[in-house]
């Protein structure tokens, strides 16, 4: 957890120099401030020459007017520490929020966006505030101790063990103050991340006339917040304890040991100067210190441990381990949108050999894409597994699957780019994968492979063709494709169907219209109850749903035939 601590105090050591030389400057009332008033009352106005009591006061407003211009420069010098730090956090959490969305398939939750929009902030702002109090702190009792060694060293003995007390009474409370701090900020999490799930679904709790369950529901964890606030706030009360002993028993020290501070040859002068030293620097210095440490310290500790620990990165399994083949099999697979959302895919058995060809055919909506996704690891299943050429989906190297969903990808830049991306081919193998799956006449119409692609350039069509070809020309054995023709004419669909189909490996038809069915070497039939898989005459019999598709279809009909 001190590691992004560390890396944004290193990182410039000229700005650390430059925060330690203005802090001496900032901190030279603290210094000054108690020989001035003594020598201003000694030797000046209880001595009836008002001109050197003056004197000195000008030397302590001189030294004001330092420590302003010491103060600005420390806020810069601040800042240059404590941004390129928010920097660092934020991209951790950008980085560690994307890939673990990219292992789940589910999108970052809202407590992802809670830790990136509410505690990156608050631990910028816990850092910059724990660099403020701490370096002045520092500067402050040594600018005291220094001050009152030249007043009067006896007058330490009065002031340095009730303040050395009460520092430590305050950091022996910090444990349980981080430990409050973390349960409030985990329960505002929680809360968030409740109301967040309420606001996005105001329409299905009114339909379901579930308003009373679910304000109950949000209701605890408001309570539970709440009652963390309290218990924080309960802690919090030991630094006032501390302050008490640390600094302002020391004043009643003094002024009780006032006769014994005269025997030692003190003056009025000094007495009050060594009040001015304790109630003017050293109590605001130790209540800045516990202000900021109380709160904004462990703020920082707790929302950074946070940060680090539920963000910490996690890999996208993809690319670890290469499959001995492209055969998929799942064993007890059940999959749901969602922890109180019905199951999509419940409890699924299936297997497909290596280089077979099958069409999944279905009604809209019933969990096809679904499987799409989960065969290639783009989300992962509830329960059970899924084996591709042995290797779980979620670990198996990227190269050996493509799916290519029905929205094609195709970016601004060349044609051959946008073929070429993420798998560099030489011309000959661009040339066949383009007759392959019909891409020619296109290539002719845009004038080549340097060709532009621009905006509203090519038709969701052209688009198409441009994807499967660029999938095509991959290494990837285990190809989906999830309506990837669907903007193509019959014709063309067949091309590139059958151009899939000769390639070795498998092929998974998510299918758009019936003839994708027949093509395939066996047919996945999904119909919400049930999933079947066989031949076309086998399906016939056994599936009713396949058995009306097949009766009400029109080999001419160009439109799509699958509800």
């Amino acid at each position: 957890m001190n590691r992004p601590i560390r890396r944004a105090l290193r990182r410039d050591p000229y700005q650390l120099i430059r925060l330690g030389v203005w802090s001496v400057a900032e901190t030279a009332p603290a210094l000054i401030i108690g020989l001035a008033i003594a020598r201003a009352i000694d030797e000046g106005f209880a001595a009836g020459r008002p001109g050197t009591g003056f004197a000195w006061l000008a030397v302590l407003a001189g030294a004001w007017l330092v420590a302003a211009a010491g103060a600005r420069q420390v806020v810069l010098a601040v800042a240059s520490i404590v941004e390129p730090f928010r920097e660092d956090l934020l991209g951790h959490v950008v980085e560690s929020t994307l890939n673990r969305s990219a292992v789940s398939g589910r999108g970052p939750d809202t407590a992802a966006v809670a830790r990136s929009n509410l505690q990156v902030e608050l631990a910028r702002d816990a850092f910059a505030s724990v660099i403020t109090v701490v370096r002045s702190f520092v500067f402050t009792v040594v600018s005291v101790v220094l001050g009152l060694t030249a007043l009067i060293p006896q007058v330490l003995v009065l002031v340095l063990p009730p303040f050395v007390v009460g520092l430590g009474l305050f950091l022996l409370s910090l444990p349980a103050l981080a430990r409050r701090q973390r349960a409030f900020l985990l329960a505002d999490e929680r809360t968030a991340q409740a109301v967040t799930a309420v606001t996005g679904g105001l329409r299905d709790i009114a339909a379901c006339v579930a308003g009373d369950r679910v304000a109950a529901r949000v209701g605890r964890q408001v309570t539970e917040q709440a009652g963390a606030g309290r218990s924080l706030a309960r802690v919090t009360a030991l630094r006032t304890l501390s302050l008490a002993v640390g600094g302002w028993l020391p004043v009643l020290l003094v002024l009780a040991g006032t006769p014994w501070l005269l025997r030692q040859g003190a003056g009025a002068g000094v007495i009050l100067g060594a009040l001015a030293y304790i109630t003017q620097s050293l109590a605001p210095a130790l209540g800045n210190l516990v202000e900021g440490l109380g709160i904004s310290g462990v703020r920082l500790r707790v929302s950074l441990g946070r940060i680090l620990r539920s963000d910490d990165p996690a890999r996208p399994a993809a690319g670890r381990d290469a499959a001995r083949d492209a055969g998929v099999r799942l064993r007890g697979v059940t999959f749901a949108y969602g922890p109180h959302a019905e199951p999509v895919i419940s409890d699924l058995d299936l297997s497909v050999p290596d280089g077979d060809h099958i069409a999944v055919v279905g009604p809209s909506g019933i969990g096809k894409s679904t499987l799409a996704a989960l065969v290639t690891g783009v989300l992962r299943p509830d329960a059970g597994r899924i084996l591709v050429g042995g290797v779980p989906a979620d670990r198996l190297d990227p190269a050996h699957r493509v799916l290519i969903p029905q929205e094609a990808y195709v970016f601004r830049g060349s044609l051959m780019e946008n073929l070429t991306y993420l798998a560099p081919a030489s011309r000959d193998a661009v040339e066949e994968a383009v007759t392959a799956v019909g891409l020619t006449a296109v290539v002719e119409r845009l004038g080549g492979y340097s060709a532009e692609i621009r905006s509203g350039l090519l038709s969701p069509g052209e688009r198409q063709l441009v994807a499967l070809a660029r999938a095509y020309l991959t290494p990837a054995r285990l190809v989906i494709l999830d309506e990837a023709t669907c903007h193509l004419d019959p014709v063309a669909e067949a091309r590139a169907e059958e151009a899939f189909a000769r390639r070795d490996g498998t092929l998974l038809v998510i299918a758009h219209r019936l003839t994708s069915a027949l093509r395939a070497r066996r047919i996945l039939v999904m119909d919400g109850t049930s999933v079947r898989l066989g031949g076309h005459a086998e399906m016939l019999a056994a599936s009713p749903l396949y058995a009306d598709l097949v009766g009400h279809w029109n080999p001419t009909d160009t439109q799509e035939l699958v509800p």
